[in-house]
């Protein structure tokens, strides 16, 4: 890693810590390696990026239906996808170590040695029955889940790019046979906009045809979506075709019938799939890489993150210009009070003086700042908008407040 780069992801690290967006995990006990926790400012970047990807990935779609599956399954769910026997990485000395972690469930003799799972497509193929049967979806039609998968890495690294507990945003899309060549375009143009939509430069990301032979077992094709993380070109999205293998396989090993059939053409067949797989935590870390912004600004340097308004964790802060003017606090928590109602994601900060609020909510990439000052309260001159990227201001009337927000925030 470049002295440059390497040296912006020690500050990216730095003011997640110092902004409650990342924590190390057990950070007290000296932490534990490939753990990480997100703090209230984290929670909230998560929660958007999550809440985005459910819109556009699911509910805006009329093919596509949510699903929660649990995290620990029967171990014979793994034995049939191929994790048991085959999801290892070689450790030094040439030995084949399993990426998952086992369980124990029940007690005493009677208990059975089961693993947290290490994706959470396997809950959606495993359901697919469950789901013909009580919603009788029409052929292609997907499932979508979110939730937390665990490898237990041998080395995990990069910050939250490779960690041990992570979390996954993915699609299992059911098609015809011969008719998955049409959804996997459509799906790898989906992926590209979502690229676009959270804020990730167009310069940063890069798509990868998975050559044979470096494919997962499940694929006959992949093309990974790279991003240039400061630690180097490495792979961020997945999108691949996995055939029919999945529900063949589980059919095998559980003695279940998971054809579908068609009612207009009276066919039966087994569905091939195409899963779009989005990692959570990868996507924050490329989020912030991107928003991560240097400047100078009154002539000091400053640093914020600019995040899309979608995406920004808090979308406006709202400041009485003194803390130790009752009539101006009471004021400014009228219009926060206001604010809050409408958007949401509103902040009240009155901790320090102006200048250093301002520096605060940069960091935590707030878009527009809010002050309540005397002429608002003597002249009725309205409030004192700023924006985060230009550090402008200006005088917005109380009344235009929401309808000014609104229009910055489309």
């Amino acid at each position: 890693m470049a002295e440059k780069e390497e040296n912006k992801m020690e500050k990216i690290i730095s003011l997640c810590k110092r902004r409650g967006f990342i924590f190390q995990g057990s950070e007290i006990y000296g932490g534990l390696a490939g753990t990480w926790d997100y703090g209230p400012y984290g929670v909230l970047l998560k929660n958007n990026v999550k809440n985005l990807w459910l819109k556009m990935f699911i509910y805006d779609r009329e093919d596509m239906y949510p699903m929660d599956a649990a995290i620990i399954m029967n171990p014979k769910a793994w034995v049939a996808s191929g994790h048991v026997s085959g999801f290892s990485d070689p450790t030094a000395d040439g030995k084949q170590f399993n990426l998952m972690f086992k369980t124990q469930i029940g007690a005493g003799e009677e208990s059975i040695i089961s693993y947290l799972r290490p994706e959470t497509a396997g809950g959606m193929f495993v359901n697919f029955k469950n789901v013909l049967d009580s919603l009788h979806p029409k052929i292609p039609f997907g499932l979508g889940q979110i939730g937390k998968a665990f490898r237990n890495e041998i080395a995990p690294r990069d910050f939250v790019f490779r960690s041990r507990e992570f979390e996954q945003m993915e699609v299992e899309y059911f098609v015809k046979p011969g008719e998955w060549q049409k959804s996997f375009a459509e799906w790898r143009k989906v992926m590209l906009d979502w690229c676009e939509v959270i804020g990730l430069e167009k310069k940063h990301v890069h798509e990868l045809e998975v050559p044979d032979g470096e494919r997962a077992h499940y694929s006959k094709r992949t093309i990974d979506i790279e991003f240039d993380y400061p630690f180097g070109r490495k792979e961020l999205y997945g999108l691949a075709y996995r055939t029919d293998f999945d529900l063949r396989s589980h059919a095998t090993m559980s003695n279940t019938d998971l054809f579908y059939f068609e009612e207009e053409t009276k066919e039966r067949f087994v569905p091939h799939v195409i899963e779009p797989s989005l990692g959570v935590d990868r996507t924050i870390l490329a989020v912030l890489i991107d928003a991560y912004t240097e400047d100078e600004l009154g002539g000091e340097t400053r640093t914020y993150l600019k995040f899309s308004p979608k995406l920004a964790p808090i979308k406006v802060a709202v400041f009485p210009l003194l803390k130790n003017k009752p009539q101006l606090v009471e004021k400014a928590r009228e219009v926060y009070k206001t604010l809050k109602q409408e958007f949401g994601a509103v902040e009240f900060d009155d901790n320090g003086n102006i200048g250093k609020r301002y520096r605060r909510q940069d960091e935590i990439g707030t878009p527009f700042c809010v002050t309540v000052d005397f002429d608002t309260l003597e002249k009725g001159e309205g409030v004192t908008v700023r924006d985060r990227d230009t550090g402008k201001q200006e005088r917005i009337s109380e009344k235009d407040l929401i309808a000014y927000l609104k229009e910055k925030f489309s």
